[in-house]
């Protein structure tokens, strides 16, 4: 019974932050978002709920974009020694130069950030073209992939995780 009630749980949450991040409405405040891990609080589309990661990276790290085998999804993506998976939002635009998701999305799928003054490294098997963007709701480098910005989804766990993949949300292939 607990179990089945967890499962319901989960699935109201994962809804109501997929319907935050597609209704195209952000929440006034801007969570400070981590640079290499993602929160690993409870879901939430609040920003004000956001909680910052204890898995985060110093400002001194850069961010080192990895190959691994995430799990059902084949080799993809992840952002750091956190070995979380890194995802790409439909509604951004390449080459674009800006960030789609804000607000209560940003608090779900935090981007993936590099230290002012630096750039990310590309490690073995990664075949795309990585570079940044200034976001505009806080004014840090969000490391992009060909030209899309990457996200962290908040609820991965462990390297290879992919929960973050939603409508709207992909994981990332080399």
């Amino acid at each position: 019974m607990k179990s089945r009630l967890l499962m319901i749980a989960l699935v109201i949450i994962a809804a109501t932050a997929v319907m935050a991040c597609s209704s195209g409405t952000a929440a006034t405040a801007s969570p400070a978002a981590p640079s290499v891990a993602a929160s690993q609080a409870a879901p939430s589309v609040e920003a004000s709920e956001a909680a910052p990661s204890e898995a985060a990276a110093s400002p001194e790290e850069e961010a080192t974009v990895e190959v691994t085998e995430l799990t059902g999804f084949g080799p993809g993506l992840y952002g750091g020694e956190s070995g979380m998976t890194v995802y790409t939002f439909t509604k951004d635009v390449k080459d674009s130069g800006k960030s789609a998701c804000s607000g209560g999305c940003i608090a779900t799928w935090p981007a993936l950030t590099v230290p002012a003054g630096s750039t990310p490294t590309a490690g073995d098997g990664v075949t795309g073209t990585l570079g940044t963007i200034t976001r505009e709701d806080d004014g840090t480098l969000q490391v992009t992939y060909n030209g899309l910005p990457l996200y962290f989804f908040k609820n991965d766990k462990a390297e290879g995780d992919t929960n973050g993949i939603y409508e709207n949300w992909n994981a990332v292939k080399p």
